[in-house]
C-alpha cells in the first residue's frame, strides 16, 4: 500500500514527529509557491500535535490560508466543543494565522458548506491534518461512508458512536447534548490535498487503526481509504498501534 505507517513510544512522541513532518512541509511548499494551504483537524488526539505544530520555528504562518475539516450543525462558536473555537483557541491565536475559512453550522448549514467549498476548489491544497474515529470515521464521514461524492463539504448525520465518542473525551455531558448532525468535508475531498497527514494515538483507536489499515479498503471503514492516497503518511503511538501485526518497527 502507498500510505506510510509510523509508530512512536507515546503520543506525546506521535504529536512532535508528525509536527516535525507537517512544519518541513509547510516550509517547502510556501518556498516554492510562495503560500500554502491546509486543512487542520480537531479533537483530542491533535491536542500535542498541534502544541508541537504551532511552536515550529522557520514557518511563515502569515503565507498559511486554513481550512477545516468539519464543525458541528447548531452549536455555538463560543461553546467549548465548537471546532471554530478550537481552531482559534489552538492554532489561530498562536499562529497569528490571517486567512482563515470557517463552517458556521448555526443557521445555513448547507449555504456555508457549497460557499466555503467553493473557496476549497479554488486551488489546490497542499496538506490535509485528519485524525481517525474510534468507529474510523475520517472527518464526520461515519461508516458507511460516502466515497463517492464530489462536493467538497457535506452536511452529514453522526452515528451514535461517533457521537458517544465526544462525549467520553469531555466535550459534552451526554449522548442527547451532541447535535446530531455536522457539516464535514467529504472523502473525495480530502483525498484531493496533495499531501495527508493523520495523527492517531491512544488505544481507544486500537481497533479502528487496525480495521482501517488492515482489513479492506471500504466505506465501513472510512480511514481504509487513506491507503489509495500517493503521499499520506499516518503517525500512531504503541497504544494505538497496539493490534496490528508484529514486524512493524517503533521508533
Amino acid at each position: 500500500m502507498n500510505l506510510q505507517i509510523r509508530i512512536l513510544g507515546d503520543k506525546v512522541a506521535a504529536g512532535r514527529a508528525a509536527a516535525e513532518h507537517a512544519a518541513n512541509s509547510l516550509r517547502v511548499a510556501i518556498k516554492a509557491q510562495g503560500a500554502a494551504r491546509i486543512v487542520a483537524a480537531t479533537g483530542a488526539s491533535q491536542f500535542e500535535f498541534l502544541e508541537a505544530l504551532t511552536s515550529a520555528p522557520g514557518v511563515a504562518w502569515d503565507c498559511v490560508e486554513l481550512f477545516h475539516l468539519d464543525e458541528y450543525v447548531g452549536l455555538p462558536i463560543t461553546h467549548p466543543a465548537s471546532f471554530r473555537k478550537y481552531l482559534l483557541d489552538r492554532l489561530i491565536q498562536k499562529t497569528r494565522i490571517t486567512q482563515y475559512h470557517f463552517l458556521d453550522g448555526e443557521s445555513d448549514p448547507q449555504g456555508v458548506a457549497k460557499k466555503v467549498g467553493s473557496e476549497l476548489l479554488s486551488k489546490p491544497v497542499d496538506i490535509a491534518f485528519a485524525g481517525i474515529g474510534e468507529n474510523g470515521h475520517l472527518a464526520f464521514n461515519d461508516p458507511p461512508a460516502d466515497f463517492q461524492s464530489e462536493e467538497s463539504y457535506l452536511v452529514v448525520a453522526l452515528d451514535e458512536a461517533c457521537r458517544q465518542q465526544q462525549v467520553n473525551e469531555g466535550w459534552f455531558a451526554k449522548l442527547a447534548d451532541v447535535p446530531a448532525k455536522a457539516i464535514s468535508m467529504s472523502i473525495r475531498q480530502i483525498l484531493r490535498a496533495k499531501e495527508i497527514i493523520a495523527v492517531v494515538p491512544e488505544a481507544r483507536k486500537a481497533r479502528a487503526v487496525k480495521t482501517c489499515f488492515e482489513g479492506e479498503i471500504s466505506p465501513l471503514a472510512p480511514a481504509s481509504i487513506l491507503r489509495t492516497h500517493a503521499n499520506a503518511t499516518v503517525y500512531l503511538d504503541k497504544e494505538s498501534a497496539s493490534l496490528l501485526r508484529s514486524g512493524i518497527t517503533v521508533v
